[in-house]
């Protein structure tokens, strides 16, 4: 994810933040780092050029400006990056959407399936051969576009959104760890979600969204959008996939439909998740402050074993 402080806007920047991952892994590591830039009015084809040119470059977000966290530099109007789009198309980098409308006049809940038919639908009609990801789909809309869109078109499903509806939101008072950008939508959306996330198309597969904000900022006045999910993504869409009966299809929306949008190696690696009662920890350390993951206190069906190899 490209939208730190400052963000990565440049292939120079995300190497310099890569070099900063690869630094902090453990001895004995096989994490890859797989780098996505930061689209900005300003992106030249020329830096698409180098992005492509680095090898580690996968990718280019774009934030519609003010879309959600750190997206203040994003995209003000999409006519603005079409110079930028078009060298994608050529170089063969994969676009991938936060897909959402930042006109105030829209209703929050409303703001990514008005942005699928104003902006989406424009930039797949523009730019036929630019891949596309529809990142952390949440309506019906959008998986209706992405299933009757091309081959180039794919969209990546949170675990937060397979497993809650709006209304977990307000249940017993306000719950800003559920809290995320695209919001939480209707029971009817989720309901469409888990349907494309098992079908087996692999237009669909796993982007977890996680996001890592401090306790204190999410429980704020005015709390930080993102839910940090990385430490139990993988028991939770194990428990959205057994409830709808297809744990049989979780391994090609985990670990295979993504590889093959992205052009990349399947990961010969293997982890291993056991039907397992735990308790998820109330906050996990974070610096010198803590962060609450998803589902926090609470009882999960699945636990994550160690790696298999």
């Amino acid at each position: 994810m490209p939208n730190l402080k400052p963000p990565v806007t440049t292939a120079a920047g995300a190497a310099h933040y890569r070099e900063r991952i690869l630094a902090a892994l453990p001895a004995g590591s096989r994490f890859t780092p797989l780098m996505t830039l930061y689209l900005t009015d300003e992106t030249s084809p020329a830096e698409i050029a180098r992005a492509k040119a680095s090898g580690f470059v996968h990718a280019v977000k774009y934030y519609p400006a003010g879309a959600t966290t750190n997206s203040q530099s994003g995209v003000t109007a999409l006519s603005r990056a079409y110079k930028a789009l078009a060298a994608m198309e050529r170089e063969d980098l994969v676009l991938a959407v936060h897909g959402e409308v930042t006109d105030p006049g829209v209703d929050v809940f409303d703001r990514e399936r008005v942005f699928v038919e104003r902006e989406l639908a424009a930039i797949v009609r523009g730019f036929p051969g630019l891949r596309i990801v529809l990142e952390h789909v949440t309506t019906r809309e959008g998986v209706d576009f992405v299933v009757s869109a091309p081959a180039n078109v794919a969209a990546t499903i949170t675990p937060q959104h397979l497993l809650y509806s709006r209304n977990a939101l307000f249940a017993g008072g306000l719950r800003p760890h559920l809290y995320c950008l695209p919001v939480l939508k209707r029971e009817t959306h989720r309901q469409a979600l888990v349907a494309a996330a098992i079908s087996g198309s692999g237009k669909f597969f796993l982007g977890t969204d996680s996001a890592p904000h401090a306790k204190g900022a999410k429980e704020d006045a005015c709390g930080c959008a993102g839910c940090y999910s990385a430490p139990v993504a993988l028991p939770l869409y194990a428990e959205a996939f057994e409830d709808a009966a297809a744990l049989d299809r979780l391994e090609g929306f985990a670990s295979l439909h993504g590889a093959a949008f992205y052009r990349l190696p399947v990961n010969d690696g293997a982890v291993e998740l056991v039907r397992e009662p735990w308790t998820v920890p109330q906050t996990l350390p974070f610096g010198d402050a803590a962060i609450v993951p998803l589902r926090a206190g609470e009882a999960m069906r699945w636990r994550l074993a160690s790696p298999a190899g």
